[in-house]
């Protein structure tokens, strides 16, 4: 399962909460050592040098997810989508072309099962940033980059809409235990359709 969204939508929280409820690995994308590497990729590198870092974290979320599954189910905190549709936004290019650059790659990556594209208001955005202990560069530029949330949300619009694990997941109003009980009881009528292993 992966979860995916603009940043201080909540996507942590309710990975961290899902993973205790389902006895899941939970593993953000870019899982280490990329992690620690990408504020100093997204202000020095140029572009594609920086796509070529978050297509590199983002086949290694793909092993590390592989390797975790033997073992359970897995939430990811982001994945392929994330990639597509932050960097087409930050660096305020085509979509379409940062399809193109992850193409090749895509048959390696592991598909996920369902992905929830978590969405809320500027409000609750802004409500959420000023609680949130760790703020960092992606979060100020949410409201601090002149079109920067409304590109992200366009980008995962449209991603969303050509995803087959799509769905959406509205948050304003609910707290994280309502959104994990919206989950769980999804992944529970998955389970109980006889076409779904």
């Amino acid at each position: 399962m992966v979860l995916e969204g603009v940043s201080a939508v909540g996507k942590s929280t309710l990975t961290r909460l899902l993973a205790t409820r389902l006895g899941a690995t939970a593993i953000h994308t870019l899982p280490e050592p990329h992690t620690g590497l990408s504020s100093a990729i997204n202000a020095q590198l140029h572009p594609l040098p920086q796509f070529a870092f978050y297509l590199s974290g983002l086949l290694h979320a793909s092993d590390v997810m592989r390797e975790a599954l033997r073992t359970g189910p897995v939430v990811a905190d982001r994945y392929a989508s994330s990639v597509l549709a932050c960097h087409a936004a930050v660096n305020r290019g085509g979509l379409g072309q940062v399809k193109e650059l992850l193409a090749p790659f895509k048959p390696y990556l592991l598909a996920p099962d369902v992905t929830f594209y978590l969405a809320s208001s500027d409000r609750s955005l802004k409500k959420r940033l000023e609680s949130k202990a760790d703020v960092k560069q992606d979060d100020t530029d949410l409201f601090g980059v002149p079109g920067r949330l409304a590109r992200l949300r366009a980008n995962f619009k449209a991603v969303a809409e050509e995803d087959p694990s799509a769905v959406a997941l509205p948050t304003d109003g609910r707290t994280p235990d309502d959104l994990a009980d919206i989950v769980i009881k999804h992944l529970e009528e998955r389970r109980a359709q006889p076409d779904r292993h």
